[in-house]
């Protein structure tokens, strides 16, 4: 008989799907793994995508902070007197307020709810709310007037534009609404002109949070930074990509949220490994007396291995389309809910490289087992 690569191709076939409830067993346990994997590591994704959010929206070069600020979400109550110090360096073309507070919101029913209050520039608009719905961004010039994300109307108890709502005990209106900006801390964002965020924090008129630069054109923003650095060696400056890896790391790193996360996906991967190579050495023990067989007719080593490594391709491509189609319409149902599950192609590709190599490191554990068949075996 010729040991042709179109037979070892039917062989790899045959050994899989001869036992039908093995081979169903086996992809059941590759999509569980697959699944397990991309929702945990999505939910990471979503977890780190959502903390910089704001940040990597902003259109700033470069975030002037107070002095020891971590993440956005912790921000330093700093005076308005250092924006204006900071058009005064050079390379520095623009230096707009803004403001991230949480607060207190008052539902319709009488309980209460935490919110953050967004404050920026109208007249620029750096900072604003974007993936605008419902309403316009200009109607926040009008008194008191708020935006937020629809996501988070059944929480606030809000339903419609020109709803009044009630913020720390004040007054404001919701004007608009977006679509899609979450927030991890759970506390929903309502955008509002830098005055009305004032008035609804209880922050007096001279004061803010950060303080947005965009760098002149041909000006480096590290070095414009550091020239800022040298003029006010009191508060901290960063590069839009600096602060927001800053905020993403604190979260991720530093408190129990992120670590149990990170935690959750490594055991998505650990568990993921360990069903696979399961599933598919069992599978391989099993055709062992049909391996003792081609050694005998001479199929060198060479010829074993790509018996086995198709076996696990084969199961490798099942199990993941399966599992990866299943996640996806996991990401798909959870779109519209708080918590962001976010499965970029990106992620989705290492994922299957991830599934090949499960697959493939499952298939080498057992060939040592295969190349160890004595051929006189098969005739015993």
């Amino acid at each position: 008989m010729s040991l042709s690569p179109g037979l070892r191709d039917l062989l790899a076939w045959r050994n899989l799907a001869h036992d039908k409830v093995r081979f169903f067993v086996t992809l059941i346990g590759i999509v569980f793994s697959v699944t397990l994997m991309a929702v945990q590591t999505g939910l990471l994704t979503g977890f780190v995508t959502t903390i910089s959010k704001i940040v990597d929206k902003t259109d700033a070069d470069l975030w002037l902070v107070g002095r020891g600020v971590r993440s956005i979400d912790l921000p330093a109550n700093i005076p308005e007197r250092r924006r204006f110090q900071v058009l005064g360096v050079d390379g520095v073309a623009a230096a707009d307020p803004f403001m991230h507070v949480f607060a207190q919101m008052k539902r319709p029913d009488g309980g209460a709810e935490s919110v953050a209050v967004v404050g920026f520039d109208l007249a620029t608009g750096r900072g604003g709310p974007w993936a605008l719905v419902e309403g316009d961004v200009a109607d926040l010039a009008l008194p008191d007037a708020v935006v937020m994300d629809r996501l988070y109307k059944k929480k606030l108890g809000v339903e419609r534009i020109g709803q009044t709502i009630e913020v720390n005990g004040r007054r404001a209106r919701v004007v608009g609404f977006t679509d899609g900006i979450r927030t991890f801390t759970q506390s929903p964002h309502l955008f509002a002109d830098i005055k009305t965020a004032r008035y609804l924090s209880g922050y007096a008129e001279d004061r803010l949070n950060y303080v947005l630069i965009e760098t002149a054109r041909g000006a480096g923003p590290q070095t414009v930074a550091a020239r800022i650095r040298a003029l006010l060696p009191d508060i901290d400056v960063y590069t839009k990509a600096e602060f927001s890896t800053r905020s993403s790391m604190y979260w991720l790193v530093t408190t129990g949220a992120g670590f149990s996360l990170v935690i959750a996906s490594a055991l998505g991967l650990i568990v993921g490994m360990v069903v696979t190579a399961q599933t598919l050495y069992a599978t391989t023990m099993d055709r062992l007396p049909e391996y003792a067989t081609l050694r005998a007719m001479g199929a060198p080593g060479s010829y074993l291995y790509g018996v086995i490594l198709r076996q696990a391709a084969i199961a490798a491509v099942f199990g993941f389309g399966a599992g990866i189609s299943i996640a996806a319409f996991i990401v798909h149902g959870a779109r519209d809910g708080s918590a962001a599950i976010l499965l970029p192609w990106q992620l989705a590709a290492g994922l299957g490289l991830a599934t090949f190599a499960m697959c493939a490191a499952a298939a080498v554990i057992s060939i040592r087992r295969v190349m160890a068949i004595d051929p006189v075996s098969v005739f015993k």
